[in-house]
């Protein structure tokens, strides 16, 4: 089997595992607990914040661990949102765009329903790109934050995050950066962002770890309260294994970055360019060459993308139509809608996404890609 989903998840790296292995078994302490036990797990549960930090270009005290990147996501616009109605009175204004990930969107659509912000949802162009003169023309005196992805979990589309830093910072509005995606393919330190998500199973640690960094002038109200864990930002007894694995993993990453962007962006251009030469109705989604390194999508007109997937399959590739969090979903993509493909067509979507130590051959990759639209089409 060729796994090609890593867009959606990736195997817990062996690193990774090791680092976490002391911390489910003999180091199994409460941080909270005041004895030597529970100091040892405070002290493992200190470092783990302190290299994550460093990574991200924050400060140990800005990094919070949540449960994963659609906790970090929620916690982001909702408590900086939040905060800032217990602070003014007033709801205030939120930026998004129309390609963010679902628990963006969901986030941005409560605040509007049960608090009543303003939200504006910049529309992208062809390619998926926010333009930062209508990111500067949609911002208002009340606008509390913009929450943008740094890279599209569909389309792989990487936005100009310094120039929209830029634009943010002008106006002495935070900007924060859903990084899931960017983690180990983009730098994340100096990004110019207040705040940043990540997730630990994009990059080698297991499911149910990410964490929100955020600078701490911004003001952020907690949305689980508690025991006052993560300086009363995120009540609940700390993930300490796996805080330690996202600290190992995002390491790693960072220290492969380079070469895994090089060799993994030539096999995917190798695999696009021979793809588009053998399927004539195939068409490449996103931004040509400001992508990430291993993601490509297409669409296939005339043919439906489930079924392609399952031919793939058949064929011993996994790859898959589109965010992990939409599936089971029989609407057309909201992203691809939003770069102005038409929803027939955005309904045959295929999203190939490679991980960082990937191996593909890109020619029988493509030829089996051909080979299951061909099949599919016969039919």
């Amino acid at each position: 089997m060729l796994y090609l989903d890593h867009a959606a998840t990736g195997p817990v790296r062996p690193e990774v595992r090791a680092a976490m292995l002391p911390f489910l078994g003999e180091r199994y302490g409460n941080p909270s607990s005041h004895h030597t036990v529970g100091e040892d797990a405070a002290a493992a549960l200190t470092d783990a914040r302190r290299r994550v930090a460093a990574v991200l270009g924050m400060r140990p005290g800005d990094v919070i661990f949540t449960s994963g990147a659609t906790e970090a996501n929620n916690l982001a616009l909702k408590g900086v949102a939040v905060a800032a109605l217990l602070r003014t009175g007033r709801p205030g204004h939120l930026v998004t765009s129309a390609i963010e990930h679902e628990s963006v969107l969901a986030s941005a659509e409560f605040l509007e329903r049960v608090h009543g912000v303003a939200v504006t949802r910049l529309r992208v162009d062809a390619d998926g790109l926010v333009s930062p003169d209508d990111l500067a023309a949609s911002l208002r005196e009340d606008t509390v934050l913009v929450s943008l992805g740094y890279a599209n979990n569909e389309v792989g589309t990487v936005q100009d995050a310094a120039a929209l830093a830029a634009v943010s910072t002008a106006a002495r509005v935070p900007l924060h950066l859903d990084a899931v995606q960017a983690a180990g393919w983009l730098p994340l330190a100096g990004t110019g962002a207040e705040a940043l998500s990540i997730a630990g199973h994009k990059i080698g640690a297991p499911q149910g770890i990410g964490a929100l960094a955020i600078r701490g002038r911004v003001s952020l109200e907690p949305l689980l309260h508690g025991g006052g864990q993560e300086r009363d930002r995120r009540s609940g007894t700390e993930n300490v294994a796996g805080a330690v694995g996202l600290a190992v993993a995002l390491e790693l990453a960072e220290a492969e970055r380079l070469d895994a962007t090089a060799r993994v962006a030539a096999a995917r251009d190798a695999f696009v360019a021979r793809v588009l030469a053998l399927i004539p109705e195939a068409r490449l989604t996103g931004h040509a060459s400001r992508r990430l390194p291993g993601t490509a999508s297409f669409t296939f007109s005339g043919v439906s993308g489930e079924a392609v997937l399952l031919e793939l399959e058949r064929r011993g590739v996994v790859s898959s139509s589109g965010s992990a969090c939409a599936a089971g979903s029989d609407e057309p993509s909201h992203v691809l809608l939003a770069l102005g493909i038409a929803p027939d067509v955005a309904q045959t979507s295929v999203r190939f996404s490679f991980g960082h130590h990937a191996t593909i051959d890109p020619a029988p990759l493509a030829d089996a890609v051909a080979a299951s639209v061909a099949a599919v089409r016969s039919r």
